[in-house]
């Protein structure tokens, strides 16, 4: 799969990917110029891989190719030798299919391995003997053990628009918004939303005007979300049901703007009756706002481009 680098999160992972091959480069040249000496003799050449698996940092399998991809070693591994994989022919696995014309080593995409069912990694180094290529030292590595991938990616904050279903989008203008239960009351059940967010320590809510329904996430309960149904909602004693608990320090959405958000969420609810609001969310920790409309279109704009209206997102709305 080719990587465009223009998004955040691809050129993270692009950069991922380089550390963990400069992690790898030595570490595996070694691996082979140590095998390569042993090459011919099975047994032996097991023994120098297994003797490798310490020296490879965070590698599950390391195993030995011929030209042509065919196995010619065990698979080494922390635990020991294992003889099923000798003879398999991997040269149509994803990380043979793709190695670079220049460099020893090649550090293939991710892929979900055969054995494991998970995402992993391999690096295919050539191993040559007196300047002729005489096979591949190959390195399995699966994600969950790789160190670099357990920093935390911040979302960046920027306006993206996503397009969703062509099926639906093609007859948009053939439908009209039907006025919901939530929609006959809203003028009572934001200000009860409101307060949710402001003093009961709701950090993330997503409100579902169509099907008249909120997910609610607690700083209290990060990991769980709450269903609040149209009963609820309609229903300021719901507050009571909840402790209270200060606006985060950390929030990058100031409390003063939660009834603006609201209120612009209302406008686009009803500023048209064919291309108008189904739900829309905010997070009051990465100042995001998010919108899905009747198009099945979404977007995510920052809070404050949200309520300046001077962005590209209002542009097209216009």
């Amino acid at each position: 799969m080719d990587i465009d680098n223009d998004t955040p999160l691809k050129q993270r992972i692009v950069r991922q990917r380089a550390t963990l091959y400069n992690m790898l480069i030595d570490p595996m040249k070694r691996a082979a110029r140590r095998c390569s000496k042993v090459w011919d003799d099975r047994p032996t050449l097991d023994h120098m891989l297994l003797d490798s698996i310490p020296k490879v940092p965070y590698v599950t399998y390391l195993y030995a190719l011929d030209p042509n991809g065919r196995q010619i070693s065990s698979n080494a591994a922390a635990g020991g030798l294992i003889e099923q994989d000798f003879g398999r022919d991997r040269s149509q696995r994803p990380y043979l299919q793709k190695l670079s014309a220049t460099r020893d080593m090649t550090l293939s995409e991710a892929y979900i391995s055969l054995r494991a069912e998970r995402p992993s990694v391999t690096a295919i180094q050539r191993v040559h003997r007196n300047d002729a290529l005489i096979g591949y030292l190959g390195g399995d590595f699966d994600l969950r053990g790789l160190p670099i991938t357990k920093e935390l990616y911040s979302e960046p904050t920027r306006w993206r628009q996503l397009k969703g279903d062509p099926a639906i989008r093609g007859h948009v203008f053939e439908q009209c918004r039907i006025q919901s239960r939530m929609d006959e009351y809203i003028g009572e059940i934001l200000p009860t939303l409101e307060e949710l967010v402001i003093e009961s320590g709701v950090f993330h809510l997503k409100i579902h005007f169509s099907s008249s329904r909120a997910t609610i996430w607690q700083v209290d309960d990060p990991y769980r979300y709450q269903l609040l149904e149209f009963d609820d909602l309609v229903d300021p004693d719901v507050c009571l049901a909840f402790p209270h608990r200060p606006y985060p320090d950390e929030a990058i959405v100031p409390r003063e703007q939660i009834r603006p958000i609201f209120d612009t969420f209302r406008h686009l609810r009803f500023a048209d009756d064919t291309i108008y609001l189904r739900s829309g969310s905010v997070n009051v920790f990465n100042g995001m706002v998010g919108l899905n409309f009747s198009c099945d279109g979404s977007h995510y704009i920052p809070a404050d481009q949200f309520l300046a209206r001077d962005s590209e997102f209002w542009e097209g709305i216009g």
